[in-house]
C-alpha cells in the first residue's frame, strides 16, 4: 500500500498537479490538518477536490487552521477521520484533528484531555491487532517533529503515549511548520511533511506489516 500524505495546506493546491502522477498511483491520500486558511466549507472542497482529481481514496482531519465548516464538509464527504477509524484492505486509518492550545487563539484548539477522548474514539473502531496509520495533525512530544524555532517541544504527551501503547506503523503530522522530518517512538515512524506550499510532501510505503516514510520534494 502507498500512503500519500499532505499537510499545513492553507488553501495552497498549485503544486497538487504537479503530484498527479504519484497520486493516480496512491492507494490512499490523507490530508493531515489544516486544510484551509481560516477557510470554510468552499475553501475545504476546492482543496480535496484537487486532491480527488487523481487519487482514489482520500481522507483528511482538519487543523486548528480549520473552522468547524471544514470538518463538516468532511463529515458530508465521508472522509472525515477526526476521532473516527476506518479499514482499508488490511490497513487501518485513524485520526486526530486540531492541535493543542497555543497562543493565537486558532479555531480548532483542545485540551490533552480532548485528545484522550478524541484518540480514544478513534482507536475504538480498530482491531487491536490490526495494523494502522494515525493521521494527527498535532505532533506527539519530544521528537524531531514538534520543535519550534526557540527549541522548545510543544507536541502532546497524551498522543505520545497512545503512541507508545498501540505503535501504529507511522503517524503522519503536520502543525509545527518548521519541524519537517522524521522520527520514531518505538516501532512507530513519525513524519512531518511540512507546510505543502512550501514543496514537500510525506510518502509511506507499507508491505507485509512494515512501514517506509520519507518527506519528499515536490519535483
Amino acid at each position: 500500500m502507498i500512503v500519500i500524505g499532505f499537510s499545513d495546506i492553507h488553501g495552497q493546491t498549485a503544486a497538487m498537479d504537479r503530484l498527479g502522477n504519484i497520486l493516480q498511483k496512491a492507494d490512499v491520500v490523507v490530508l493531515a490538518g489544516d486544510i484551509t486558511h481560516f477557510g470554510n466549507h468552499r475553501h475545504a472542497g476546492r482543496v480535496a477536490e484537487s486532491a480527488r482529481r487523481y487519487a482514489g481514496c482520500v481522507l483528511g482531519v482538519p487543523g486548528n487552521c480549520d473552522y468547524p465548516a471544514v470538518a463538516a464538509y468532511l463529515d458530508q464527504e465521508g472522509i472525515n477521520l477526526h476521532a473516527e477509524s476506518r479499514v482499508i484492505g488490511d490497513i487501518g486509518f485513524a485520526g486526530l484533528g486540531g492541535s493543542l492550545f497555543t497562543p493565537f487563539h486558532t479555531p480548532n484548539e483542545h485540551s490533552e484531555t480532548e485528545v484522550r477522548r478524541f484518540l480514544s474514539g478513534a482507536a475504538a473502531g480498530l482491531p487491536e491487532n490490526l495494523p494502522f496509520v494515525l493521521v494527527s495533525h498535532q505532533p506527539p512530544i519530544n521528537t524531531r517533529c514538534d520543535r519550534i524555532r526557540s527549541g522548545r517541544h510543544v507536541g502532546s504527551r497524551v498522543l505520545r503515549e497512545f503512541i507508545e501503547t498501540r505503535q501504529p506503523l507511522v503517524c503522519i503530522t503536520g502543525h509545527i511548520h518548521e519541524s519537517v522530518g522524521t522520527d520514531r517512538i518505538g516501532k512507530t515512524t513519525i513524519i512531518n511533511p511540512g507546510r505543502f506550499g512550501r514543496g514537500s510532501y510525506a510518502y509511506v510505503e507499507i508491505r507485509e506489516g512494515e512501514a517506509s516514510a520519507e518527506v519528499r520534494p515536490i519535483a
